[in-house]
């Protein structure tokens, strides 16, 4: 092995290439239309385009890769997070075309990618779990028998894939037939496969996870746990290492069937078992991700195990560098920098980043794929980057985190830095007699009222506001006036005005409805002249790979733009408004 195609683009892409070289092994960097100015197109050593823009035709490419890979010379490829990195189907033909694969055994990705076959596995060895459907459920009414038997809550979940996509939670049987359907398309669009099943789902859970790591000698190795329970949309904001508050027969519970699980598999290569630890103690487990995690970097502050390197050596068919699991030292938090909006209920936001200044200063570390100049795409997803800030103990890590964020600077675009800051305010996030965060936390209980980014308005001119809803929640938007105009009446185009001089337009804009970011159509729940109420649901719209359902304002008749379904919107855009 001395050549790895990184199958993957942005902050990842950036990690690997800079592993490969500390390893040394050269770097080959894939990149689509919207990502030829990237970071990780620069950082590695060569670089080849895929020639488009959508996953489906760029990093979800499966002969597109393979043939850079030929064209190169690469002998390998890693796969990173996200994208192709848990398809089997990937794995194998990458191995059929005579390169090492930097990963788990296709037959173990679709044994333990496939959340059913996972959880039968998991029964096998003992390891604890909710009540869940036997296999995929082939509509909403069997998801809805399922919660009528087993009670609400219940999580909808994709079979295939990872990282929160493809997952819905359900408190009202009302819900269930429109998260179905959500999670069905999320599932096809992040993972090329729409298969979901169903499970009983924990109240006010934790969300923890041990890192595992398993070579072809036989050695199956826990490095050790995450907490990952700040979540927003099943998504990861948050994440530090060692979990704190476990006793130490929970964290033994979750080291011994994390082996097990991972050894019964015939596991190789760098994976991650995740669990829900309910608040009287009950753990259950959740998934496999047969892949690097986005939060690795808490593990391996604490822990100092590369655990890229160690893919590497896995893959070489080397045996590990440890065979013990690692006593930690010292705490590390993860922050993902994500191009969101916090206060408009984390809208995905894309744009050009102005710019970026690293903080700095002791256990201070940033893994980012931008720099000051860097473009945003509103194509994947919104990471821009992770600041990790890593101490002596969790009170120093948090110290050393408050100011590290003090000092970041990222303009241009809006980010969840402001989020994270109130976090950190927060008795619940940073007592040291309780953990008080789970994950529905920032839904249910967040409740700093962030301001909104200025990246979405433009300070210093005239201002009109108007109203948008988010998950039901009415929200005022700033504009300056000449946007607010261009928007209601085209670029440039001239006001409506009445008899009396005034703009017409000031009446329905408490009634309109706008695009909270710029995406696509997914799906009109309503049509054109329906009665809606204050706050139903009117439209999805799907930005950087998350949906987002918008809302009525107000109460009456909805009349729609002439947006279609797949058509593209832009921020501050009218879809509709009410009558």
């Amino acid at each position: 092995m001395s050549k790895v195609l990184i199958a993957n683009r942005g902050e990842i892409a950036v990690r690997v290439a800079r592993a490969a070289r500390d390893c040394h092994l050269a770097s080959v960097a894939i990149f689509s239309d919207p990502d030829a100015e990237s970071l990780h197109v620069a950082v590695a050593d060569e670089a080849y385009a895929l020639e488009g823009s959508a996953s489906a035709d760029t990093y979800l490419n499966i002969d597109k890769i393979l043939e850079i890979a030929r064209r190169s010379g690469a002998d390998a490829v890693h796969p990173g997070y996200g994208f192709l990195s848990e398809n089997a189907d990937f794995a194998r033909a990458v191995i059929e075309a005579g390169l090492t694969w930097i990963g788990p055994s296709p037959d173990a990705i679709a044994t333990l990618g496939d959340k059913l076959s996972a959880r039968a596995l998991a029964v096998e060895v003992g390891a604890p779990l909710v009540p869940g459907s036997d296999g995929p459920v082939e509509s909403a009414d069997e998801a809805r028998a399922f919660g009528e038997e087993h009670g609400l809550p219940i999580a909808i979940k994709a079979a295939f894939g990872g990282g929160g996509r493809g997952m819905k939670i359900v408190h009202r049987v009302d819900d269930i037939e429109s998260a179905y359907d959500s999670a069905v398309r999320e599932a096809r669009t992040a993972f090329g496969r729409g298969e979901c099943f169903v499970e009983r789902f924990l109240q006010r859970p934790r969300h923890v996870e041990a890192q595992v790591v398993a070579d072809t000698h036989g050695n199956v190795v826990v490095v050790g746990t995450r907490d990952c329970s700040l979540q927003r949309r099943n998504q990861k904001l948050i994440e530090e290492a060692p979990a704190p508050w476990l006793s130490p027969e929970q964290r033994q519970r979750i080291h011994d069937s994390a082996e097990d699980i991972c050894r019964a598999a015939g596991y190789t290569g760098a994976g991650t078992v995740e669990y829900l630890v309910a608040p009287d103690g009950l753990i259950s487990f959740l998934e496999v991700n047969t892949r690097l995690q986005v939060e690795h970097p808490v593990t391996e502050q604490t822990t100092g195990v590369d655990l890229v390197a160690e893919q590497f050596r896995i893959a070489a068919g080397l045996p590990l560098s440890f065979t013990e699991t690692p006593e930690p030292t010292g705490h590390s938090f993860e922050f993902r920098l994500n191009a969101e909006d916090p206060a408009l209920g984390f809208v995905p936001s894309p744009g050009t980043v102005e710019r970026f200044e690293s903080p700095t200063g002791p256990g201070v570390r940033l893994d980012s794929g931008v720099v000051s100049g860097s473009v945003v795409p509103g194509e994947y997803d919104s990471m821009l980057a992770k600041l990790i800030i890593t101490g002596a103990n969790r009170e120093q890590a948090l110290i050393r985190a408050r100011q590290a964020l003090k000092e970041l600077v990222i303009t241009g675009v809006p980010t969840v830095v402001g989020f994270h800051q109130a976090v950190l305010e927060t008795e619940d996030f940073t007592s040291t007699e309780a953990f008080g965060v789970y994950t529905t936390w920032i839904e249910d209980e967040f409740t700093p009222e962030l301001q909104a980014s200025p990246y979405l308005t433009h300070p210093g001119s005239a201002r009109r506001e108007i109203t948008i809803t988010l998950d039901g929640k009415a929200h005022a938007l700033g504009l300056p006036e000449e946007l607010y105009r261009a928007l209601r009446h085209g670029s440039g185009g001239a006001c409506d005005e009445d008899s009396t001089g005034q703009d017409a337009t000031t009446e329905r804009s408490a009634t309109a409805l706008t695009a909270p970011m710029n995406g696509s159509i997914v799906k009109w729940l309503v049509a054109d002249g329906d009665q809606v109420e204050t706050a139903d649901p009117v439209v999805v719209v799907e930005a950087m790979k998350t949906e987002t359902t918008l809302r009525a304002p107000t109460a009456g008749i909805f009349r729609r733009e002439s947006f279609n379904e797949g058509d593209p919107v832009r921020r501050g855009e009218e879809l509709g408004h009410c009558e």
